[in-house]
């Protein structure tokens, strides 16, 4: 029989490879197994260099706008092939240091695609490539991939997908990106900066459809502002490649078709689990629709078997898919849950950024909540007239009676930094006096929660009083 693992992690991602170190810390003999690289989606295809090329587009893009702030440059450009360098490099030592990490930590990585066994005699097993490895646990964490549209044309050389348009070695002069949710907006983000005509297809009535209105409505001003053109409430029904090396949309927006051209179509329709050659037959637990169906600890209807991260659907996010691997371990450990799963900070990577915890004001309404909200204008702040941020703006969303903090919708500057402060807030039953406790340093962007959470008090000292 193959060696006996306490506890064996499919897929090493934000979630596998977090649940596998938290494991091994607990005195548990573990093994990661990876098909692919260290770090999955988020660190060699997603978040990570998502966001180093927003980075160097927007310092591209401020270099050009230097000229608001008395500085002048002549002749600038930009490699995009350097910016790849940097983007890889980023990725690279970052893996490095997960691979490290595992090493530290007595962790064994099997390098193959692993495949989940019915129970044997020697426990759950797992089999990569010829070999077989059991384990009185085994946590799935297998991760999610691009999903695709079923439509004409989908298969078009030039219709790609976010690991597609990765591999990239130019910047698309045109683009067109279907979806309007994060990875769509980033994305434009990106290749607007960058100078690229970029236009954005998304089905539902606005961009980022699942945030507040406020937000959609100022992101897609911004945008705008830059250059994208952005179509709502348009339904893609096909691609077709021209002549001349590029491809054609054609969707129908207000009961009408209409195409729109680029060098390239970004295809951003969200994520779907990987769940194929992930189960032996007689191996699958019980589902919910394409994703594993769990309970709080995260177990599967397998005795011994665990399910994380973009698997079992919800929210899919790297820090959660990691706080679920740990909470698994937890129970695995027979310990009780260090962190509140249930409160999950996101943020988006656009100029200004996005972040949201909690609660908005319409969800609370809707489940019979009477709230009390305060809201700041960024424009009155300091260190964002010093910077000549975007219009952006802080609200927060309490309980009526306790003034407990429910909720935090924010759109400014380094608002995905600042947003945990809120997490904590909500997570430890926070009220907005208990917030106001603390003294903002000043000048800070993080001065706009302090105005926000007194303006819930109706005594905001930088903002005109609003009608109540």
């Amino acid at each position: 029989m193959s060696e006996k693992y306490d506890l064996i992690v499919i897929g090493a991602g934000p979630g596998g490879y977090v649940a596998a170190i938290r494991g091994a810390q607990k005195g548990l003999k573990v093994a990661v197994v990876e098909a692919d690289r260290v770090g999955g989606t988020c660190l060699n295809r997603g978040c990570i260099p998502t966001k180093a090329m927003i980075h160097a587009s927007s310092l591209y893009r401020e270099m050009q706008e230097g000229d608001r702030f008395g500085v002048s440059a002549e002749r600038v450009s930009y490699d995009y092939g350097k910016i790849c360098t940097y983007k890889q490099e980023t990725v690279d030592t970052l893996v490095g240091g997960v691979q490290q990490l595992l090493k530290g930590n007595q962790v064994t990585v099997i390098n193959g695609r692993g495949m989940l066994l019915p129970p044997a005699d020697g426990g759950n097993a797992v089999r990569v490539g010829d070999d077989v490895y059991y384990a009185d646990n085994v946590i799935l964490a297998a991760g999610s991939k691009p999903a695709t549209l079923p439509v004409e044309g989908i298969d078009l050389p030039h219709v790609v997908n976010s690991d597609g348009l990765f591999e990239l070695d130019h910047a698309p002069k045109r683009l067109v990106i279907i979806g309007g949710g994060v990875i769509g907006v980033e994305f434009a983000t990106v290749f607007a900066n960058l100078g690229c005509t970029v236009t954005i297809l998304e089905a539902l009535p606005k961009i980022l459809d699942n945030f507040d209105k406020e937000i959609s409505q100022n992101l897609k001003m911004v945008l705008k502002k830059r250059g994208v053109d952005i179509h709502t409430s348009a339904m893609v029904r096909r691609f077709a490649e021209n002549g001349d090396g590029t491809v054609t949309a054609f969707y129908e927006e207000k009961e009408k078709e209409q195409t729109v051209s680029g060098d390239y179509i970004l295809v951003a329709t969200g994520r779907r689990p990987v769940t194929e050659a992930l189960f032996a037959e007689g191996a699958q637990p019980e589902m919910n629709g394409r994703y594993v169906k769990v309970d709080g600890d995260f177990r599967t209807s397998i005795p011994g078997v665990y399910a994380i991260g973009d698997l079992i659907g919800g929210i899919q996010l790297a820090h959660a898919a990691s706080a679920h691997g740990i909470r698994a371990v937890e129970a695995i450990c027979g310990s009780a849950g260090s962190q509140n799963i249930a409160i999950v900070p996101a943020g988006v990577y656009t100029d200004p950024e996005i972040a949201i915890v909690g609660m908005t004001e319409t969800q609370a309404k809707d489940q019979g909540i009477d709230v009390i909200t305060g809201k700041f204008i960024m424009s009155a702040n300091g260190k964002s007239l010093i910077t000549k941020e975007e219009r952006g703006f802080i609200k927060v969303v309490a309980e009526a009676g306790s003034e407990k903090i429910l909720g935090a919708q924010m759109m400014c500057a380094r608002a995905t930094d600042m947003i945990g402060e809120f997490t904590t807030a909500i997570v430890n039953d926070l009220t907005i006096s208990d917030m106001l406790k603390s003294i903002m340093s000043h000048p800070t962007y993080s001065e706009g929660i302090g105005e926000a959470l007194e303006d819930a008090h109706g005594m905001s000292l930088h903002t005109a009083p609003r009608k109540r």
